[in-house]
């Protein structure tokens, strides 16, 4: 649990007593501060409340502006850009230096800040939990209710609600409403009421220390429930992080930083500490699409509603078969069978899985074997780990216990240059010399990913694939990567205009919402299989998980209904053009470019802890470095002025050496 060192006073509209509340609040917590994020009108009022409540109190006002109105409109008065982003800094960098802070809103939790952003986004994105403050009137409910569902449904945690009275109750209605306000509220909220304020329009103009006396004790249980997180003993997120939880490739003692992330929209990344991230990432080849892109978040919740998941034992179901249908009008011609996984790296164990089935089961048991190529990855599962390269892979360790098979070079043709056929020759010999026992050739088409990025001439898988026919092997093509337009092609393998025998998708299937893969393969080798009644040996528990299938059929069309070639012809031309300077640098070994992605690959190994911090730090971008690459796969939603930010970040670390 981390600790809380901050909390929003929000309010159900405009002049409910938000500054009454914290006022009464820093009388309960005289080390506290308050944030006002924006004032509006030609005095600052507020302040001058707070410092009549409490002489002492700690009061800042972060953005002023002299028309009295919503922030958006008085802002614009002046010319100023307000964004959730610079006030979430703004905001994080006060926060940090004081022991609590109670941060007061504008109006209601939907005030506008800008033309598309309100008051709610930059809660969400700080992540404080919040007091809400309720005038006790008529419509009180409505108010209310609207403004917690809205909370709840953007998952911030609600301390309670505090009631403000606008006056004395004139009479017996006013009291009865005022009453039923609260029981009723309590009840359908199932929120505490921390405090309930009288006469608050005593205290507007007066130095009335009698009523801030009874303001302060109203708030004593709220002052008490809103830092009652400052005493907690337990870890902070990172503490927790760096004692209990293992993240990718690293030992159990490592105790570097893991940025902790808030919040995670369209091309950005949000940190816990206010800081905005432009990712470079894609999370890993996934988020094609950016964050929380608000299409896919609507697929994903109408399929919660109705199925979250089945069991496909025994069951179907709309999402699978429309997935399926889909699938296979966009993939390779003439492939036609889908087993759905789980991840990337169980697709390439299905893959294989059918590749050694298929032969035992029309009469060639002995072909058990597989060939794969140096620089080549197809995930940390025990099958994917042997076909991974076994001299500069990640998985010498377990090379004693890996099935044995067999490695060719890798394709060393650039993408760009004339093909050389003699590039083929010692595949072709070891093919020769193994075809009675290789079973299938598995290889990343024309993109070798996370052993190397290091992208081939697609006259070879052309080739290739002519090879594999002539001696009874199967092609396994491993698009998890490259598939759903990375390289400027839907699937990679149509650079050199092949259908592979089985294919294995996953990463960008889904928008990067959630996990899903498949594996597709021709009705040769699926009926081949299935002869004389064999099952394929493999079923997993979430296999073709609902809110999966319905997220990737809807990631996919928003793909197929953007213009994400010309997205991607862009992302490329400005890649090419911005990192080609990285060549003049003497400790530059090439810089390679292909749809959306950019390579920089160093002539020695990067520190990449050091260069990641740089990144984050200097150029707030999200840019994760291995070996002697430094590389980007960025959202096919980035903007050209996005992309510049991304590629200044790489020059300036090559050229100011950051990265040795």
């Amino acid at each position: 649990m981390s600790k809380i060192n901050a909390c929003f006073i929000c309010g159900t509209d405009t002049d409910v007593g938000k500054t009454i509340v914290c006022s009464g609040l820093l009388k309960n917590l005289p080390h506290a501060q308050v944030l006002k994020v924006i004032q509006t009108g030609n005095t600052l009022f507020d302040e001058y409340t707070y410092k009549t409540a409490h002489p002492n109190a700690q009061v800042k006002t972060l953005n002023h502006f002299n028309l009295a109105a919503s922030p958006h409109l008085a802002s614009k008065q002046t010319d100023t850009v307000l964004t959730v982003h610079s006030l979430s800094e703004q905001i994080a960098k006060e926060v940090n230096k004081n022991e609590f802070t109670l941060i007061e809103g504008s109006g209601g939790i939907l005030t506008p800040i800008n033309q598309t952003e309100t008051f709610i986004d930059l809660i969400a994105l700080l992540g404080y939990p919040v007091l809400l403050v309720v005038k006790n009137t008529l419509g009180a409910i409505n108010h209310c209710l609207l403004s917690v569902k809205t909370l709840q449904y953007y998952d911030i945690q609600i301390k309670g609600l505090i009631f403000t009275q606008p006056n004395e109750c004139l009479n017996e209605e006013d009291k009865l409403i005022r009453a039923d306000n609260a029981l009723f509220l309590a009840s359908m909220t199932n929120l505490p009421i921390l405090g309930n304020l009288p006469f608050i329009a005593q205290l507007a103009n007066k130095d009335n220390q009698i009523a801030w006396k009874q303001v302060a004790a109203q708030l004593q249980d709220a002052a008490i429930e809103i830092t009652k997180d400052i005493e907690n003993k337990d870890y902070t997120l990172t503490e927790f992080d760096q004692q209990h939880l293992w993240h990718p490739y690293t030992n159990a003692t490592d105790h570097s930083t893991n940025w902790v992330v808030k919040k995670v929209k369209g091309c950005h990344i949000y940190l816990s500490n206010g800081q905005r991230l432009l990712d470079g990432m894609s999370s890993w080849w996934s988020a094609i699409h950016g964050y929380a892109h608000p299409t896919l978040l609507q697929a994903l919740n109408e399929q919660a509603t109705q199925m979250p998941h089945i069991m496909f034992g025994g069951f179907t179901h709309e999402p699978a078969v429309h997935l399926g249908q889909r699938l296979l009008s966009i993939a390779p011609k003439g492939l036609s069978n889908i087993f759905y996984a789980d991840s990337g790296s169980v697709a390439v164990e299905v893959a294989m899985k059918m590749a050694l089935q298929y032969f035992q089961a029309t009469g060639l048991p002995n072909k058990t074997k597989f060939i794969s190529f140096y620089g080549g990855y197809h995930g940390d599962t025990f099958g994917a780990m042997s076909v991974c390269d076994p001299i500069n892979g990640m998985h010498t360790v377990f090379k004693n216990v890996l099935p044995k098979n067999i490695f060719a070079p890798k394709p060393n043709t650039p993408f760009r240059q004339d093909f050389d056929p003699s590039s083929l020759t010692e595949l072709k010999t070891l093919m020769q010399q193994h075809q009675h026992e290789c079973a299938a050739i598995i290889i990343e088409p024309i993109v070798q990913g996370a052993g190397g990025m290091w992208f081939y001439h697609p006259a070879y898988l052309t080739e290739l694939k002519k090879i594999c026919t002539e001696h009874n092997i199967l092609l396994i093509v491993d698009e998890i990567a490259t598939g759903f337009g990375r390289t400027g092609k839907l699937f990679a393998c149509e650079w050199a205009n092949i259908t592979p025998d089985i294919m294995c998708i996953g990463k960008a299937l889904t928008g990067g919402t959630m996990t899903l893969a498949a594996t597709i393969t021709t009705k040769k080798v699926a009926q081949g299989i299935s002869a004389q009644g064999h099952v394929l040996m493999h079923g997993p528990t979430f296999m073709a998980n609902p809110l999966a299938c319905h997220v990737a059929l809807t990631s996919i069309d928003l793909l197929l209904q953007s213009d994400w070639q010309k997205n991607i012809s862009n992302i490329e031309h400005i890649l090419q053009k911005e990192l080609i300077s990285c060549l003049t640098e003497d400790s530059v070994a090439d810089v390679r470019v292909l749809g959306a992605i950019g390579v920089v690959q160093m002539k020695a190994p990067i520190n990449a802890n050091k260069l990641q911090h740089y990144f984050v730090e200097q150029h707030s971008v999200w840019i994760r470095p291995f070996r002697d690459l430094i590389y980007i796969m960025p959202p096919f939603t980035i903007t050209s002025e996005e992309i510049y930010q991304l590629t200044d970040a790489i020059k300036c670390a090559v050229k100011e050496g950051v990265w040795a």
